[in-house]
């Protein structure tokens, strides 16, 4: 039978490296959308860098900096004797590696396309910068933000390269399902091989399926209420009607 272990494990992996990128993106793109600073653009470069670069060099550059001999391996082992790579962990590092510029990228496209307008406004009845963005910035860029952690997550779900350089192949520990698929490839198990493609394929495919059809539909009632208010039909706050500017029902 199969061992649905790699499943499980990728699952979790792939939630808890989302729950940290999903922070760490949003909060990359506000600051870099919102201030000006000398180098800003060497940070884009090198948020966007893991997008561009193959994985396992990724990986590489992750094993020479939390390996036993890397800075901050070393520094982790001399404080506690803590190991980061061969461990859970170190997928979880690594696929939040390959998945950050997804969201990063994505919630930067969002937070641009927020009306400034609407910010001031809430600043001016007295709403500090906390609030605006809890109430105003993230609401408005929501399907953005939400597009952006699906597609991080199904990346990390997907991660194979930089996986197999810091964490390696132990069953139950660091084997994901991409790293299953090659070993059992590489000993002619080609039916596991299989199985374990059509799981993540199917839920990939339904994820990104699913997100799809919900911005379709977001769309769709977004349209509809622009048609409305251009042909004299949108019924404003407090039932004003904002072509007539009268009170609707009389």
């Amino acid at each position: 039978m199969m061992d649905w272990q790699p499943v499980l494990l990728s699952l979790k992996i792939a939630a808890m490296s989302l729950a940290g990128v999903a922070v760490a993106g949003i909060g990359a793109a506000y600051l870099l959308t919102r201030r000006d600073f000398p180098g800003k653009n060497l940070c884009e470069t090198l948020l966007t860098l893991p997008l561009v670069l193959p994985p396992i060099v990724t990986g590489f550059l992750l094993l020479v900096l939390v390996g036993r001999q890397g800075p901050i391996g070393k520094l982790l082992n001399q404080l506690g004797g803590f190991q980061i790579v061969f461990t859970p962990f170190a997928a979880v590092l690594a696929a939040a590696a390959v998945a950050f510029p997804l969201m990063y990228q994505s919630a930067k496209a969002a937070l641009q396309g927020v009306n400034h307008h609407l910010e001031d406004a809430a600043r001016t009845l007295g709403a500090g910068e906390w609030k605006v963005f809890r109430t105003v910035t993230l609401p408005l860029a929501r399907q953005g933000i939400y597009s952006g952690m699906v597609l991080a997550f199904s990346r990390a779900l997907g991660e194979f390269g930089a996986t197999a350089m810091v964490a390696g192949n132990i069953p139950g520990r660091t084997q994901t399902i991409p790293v299953a698929i090659y070993f059992a490839s590489e000993s002619n198990d080609l039916t596991t091989a299989g199985l374990y493609v059509l799981i993540i394929s199917v839920l990939t495919f339904g994820m990104v399926y699913g997100v799809n059809h919900w911005l379709n539909k977001s769309f769709g009632k977004w349209a509809r209420r622009r048609w409305r208010v251009r042909s004299g039909h949108w019924e404003g706050i407090a039932g004003v009607s904002a072509s007539s500017g009268v009170q609707s029902g009389k």
